[in-house]
């Protein structure tokens, strides 16, 4: 397509469980230790659509933003630690990037915790804004063949579709080997499919600013608000967990989040002497926050 004076509308459209999926790939086991950033990721789709549609990327507006994923109840949530806080967290990083959000209950089934009817629901809204021409490009962060029907009528209707795919593998922490994958049928229906992990790959080792921007700054975290006139502790760290560890502190040691330390929380190792604040979470509970790690 050639550059008009037309405004591209932009749809993107993101199943919570596989980008989840993909940023603790990132996160756990891949080199970068560090998540995506969902505000990189939104700016590098502008580029890449205006980049495959040859138009102006000043022209190009991501004009619909939407992500789907089922969750678990609060009760449920509250006996999981910080839950609830992580989950208003990321919530508030969505909401900051203008991203909507639809969840939908997990259920029981067989004794584990599934997600039934997201796929529905984003495929439905998807082709409402398409059917209605509000969106001229529609950008899906999917993997599962159960979109396929939704490509195809998104292709019938004239709108284009980017793919955002991923495909990586690794052993996890109780030696079992997960493998992502995005179904090829998906990647065969999209007009532009963009295999991720080798476009990272590529543009990590080339230092490509465009592709360092999806991840998230791991040294840019300031002191969080209210933290400054509170009386630092200092103590040492008992352990560290995949996100989270916990403090040396005499009656009950204390939890903290990876977000809640001030520094690289990969540095972080058992023994490490350590400044905090205590505060208390949703639950009342004394937690550590702004943890830093103590230098001679």
């Amino acid at each position: 397509m050639t550059n008009s004076n037309s405004p591209l509308r932009i749809g993107v459209f993101y199943d919570g469980n596989f980008l989840l999926h993909a940023s603790n790939y990132y996160n756990y086991f891949h080199s970068q230790r560090r998540r995506l950033s969902i505000g990189g990721l939104q700016e590098y789709i502008k580029k890449r659509v205006a980049e495959e549609e040859d138009y102006d990327p000043r022209r190009c507006h991501i004009v619909e933003s939407h992500y789907f994923r089922g969750r678990i109840n609060a009760a449920e949530a509250s006996q999981r630690g910080n839950q609830l806080y992580n989950d208003r967290v990321f919530e508030d990083i969505l909401m900051a990037e203008g991203i909507s959000t639809h969840y939908l209950p997990l259920r029981n089934f067989s004794g584990r915790k599934e997600e039934r009817g997201i796929d529905v629901w984003l495929s439905l809204e998807v082709f409402e804004f398409a059917i209605t021409h509000r969106i001229d490009v529609a950008v899906l962060i999917v993997s599962d063949t159960d979109y396929a029907p939704l490509l195809r009528k998104l292709t019938s209707l004239g709108t284009r579709v980017m793919l955002l795919s991923w495909e990586f593998d690794y052993t996890n922490d109780d030696g079992v080997k997960v493998v992502t994958k995005t179904s090829h049928e998906l990647l065969q229906l999209a007009t532009y499919p963009i295999p991720m992990h080798d476009e990272i790959e590529d543009g990590l080792e080339d230092h490509d600013p465009d592709i360092t921007a999806l991840f998230v700054d791991s040294e840019a975290r300031d002191e969080e608000p209210g933290h400054n006139d509170k009386p630092r502790e200092r103590s040492e760290i008992l352990s560290i967990k995949n996100g989270f560890g916990f403090v040396k502190y005499p009656n009950n040691n204390l939890y903290f989040h990876m977000q809640d330390v001030i520094g690289d929380f990969f540095e972080l190792a058992p023994g490490d002497p350590v400044e905090f604040v205590i505060a208390k979470n949703q639950q009342k509970q004394d937690v550590a926050k702004s943890v830093r790690k103590l230098t001679d």
